[in-house]
């Protein structure tokens, strides 16, 4: 797998029947914030998927546009869309240069997918991808079995990544699928 990309923090949570993506809004270029409440996350397939994105804007927004057509083709089938992606992505010249990790969901099944070709399901209900990933999923990890509402876990999660992570700010964009 590749570095961690530098440039913002994805978390998504699943827990009593929601899945919620939160985004941070931070844009960076170098060592200069560029913007701070940016759109990270997304809403696909008429409503039914959502989608956060790490790395590259325009990268990640080619890379949402194919999803999307995955998904026009393979209706309710979140896993093939995802797994039809991870292999165009690896395989493809253009994809593979593309710099920039999703975090997928619908209302049954959460899915991380890295320019490698890979397609992760998450272990636990909770993933995160970006710079700031490893310090949302610790926390969110650390405050899944205290807190009941996911949205809770993600916001307090994402507080916690941007008070460390440079590249994570506290401008936080939730969206969430009763599951």
């Amino acid at each position: 797998m590749r570095e961690p990309l530098h440039g913002t923090t994805i978390l998504a949570v699943r827990k009593n029947g929601r899945i919620v993506i939160a985004g941070d809004g931070q844009v960076t270029f170098g060592q200069s914030i560029l913007k701070g409440n940016a759109r990270k996350v997304r809403v696909l397939a008429q409503g039914g998927v959502i989608a956060g994105f790490a790395g590259s804007t325009a990268d990640a927004l080619a890379l949402l546009e194919r999803l999307e057509q995955k998904l026009e083709r393979f209706p309710a089938q979140l896993a093939r869309a995802c797994v039809e992606l991870g292999k165009d992505w690896r395989m493809d010249r253009y994809l593979r240069r593309l710099e920039a990790m999703l975090i997928v969901a619908d209302a049954r099944e959460t899915f991380l997918l890295t320019g490698s070709g890979d397609v992760m399901e998450p272990e636990h209900k909770v993933a995160a991808a970006g710079s700031g990933a490893g310090y949302a999923l610790a926390a969110a990890r650390a405050l899944y079995e205290y807190l009941d509402d996911p949205e809770m876990i993600a916001r307090q999660s994402m507080a916690i990544a941007a008070d460390i992570d440079l590249y994570t700010n506290q401008s936080v964009e939730l969206v969430s699928l009763p599951a």
